[in-house]
């Protein structure tokens, strides 16, 4: 009977810390769902819609989306209009300003997003006209834009829909290694504000601009 009793010992078992750590997962994911059905919950807060990574997503943190939001509601001025390209938690800090002097669109490939309704524009970098009828040529004061990779390739795909939807003012965010890119595609020039994220990444993360904004 002894030997029977040992392979029993060879069943792997989860550690009650472990279990516990588990079972503290699920009833976090369980109280977020059911902070999302409550009324009390805030749908444009960032991480109301959680980053994939597989989309290359990476949120600002709230004090980053805060300054950047306030930045380009003053750029685009009293009335003014915004164009959010692949940069979601700016659009939903500018959400929460609601009721101030301005309108605003997102662009973006995920289409969790377009819980926001018409303001939600579906949108692939590899195709960047491939825009709405209604989505007029330089119809925005200000654009800020994320493009979601690294490579010039992207940033310039990016940038021919950002200098279509511009009246002419541009906030691009992207790595500090795009510099010389970012000059050659959309005339801006690095600022001295450093955008941080909810996740520290490996790249540094940096802003450009083509006005005199409160970024430096």
């Amino acid at each position: 009977m002894g030997k029977m009793d040992d392979d029993d010992d060879d069943i792997p078992q989860l550690s009650s810390h472990t279990l516990a750590a588990l079972q503290e997962f699920y009833l976090e994911q369980q109280q977020r769902e059911g902070m999302k059905t409550s009324q009390g919950f805030n749908q444009y807060s960032i991480g109301s819609i959680e980053e994939d990574w597989q989309l290359s997503q990476f949120w600002y943190s709230d004090e980053t989306a805060s300054c950047l939001a306030n930045e380009v509601v003053v750029a685009a001025g009293k009335g003014g209009r915004i164009a959010c390209v692949s940069a979601p938690s700016v659009y939903q800090k500018l959400k929460e300003h609601d009721g101030k002097d301005f309108s605003v669109c997102i662009l973006e490939y995920d289409r969790r997003f377009s819980v926001y309704g018409e303001e939600f524009i579906f949108y692939d970098y590899n195709h960047p006209l491939n825009l709405p009828e209604n989505l007029l040529p330089h119809s925005f004061d200000i654009v800020i834009a994320d493009p979601p990779y690294l490579s010039e390739e992207c940033l310039q795909k990016t940038a021919e829909t950002i200098k279509y939807l511009t009246r002419g003012k541009i906030l691009l965010c992207t790595g500090a290694v795009m510099e010389e890119q970012a000059a050659k595609h959309l005339g801006v020039k690095i600022c001295k504000f450093i955008p941080k994220h909810l996740r520290n990444l490996a790249n540094e993360f940096r802003c450009y601009v083509n006005y005199a904004s409160g970024l430096d």
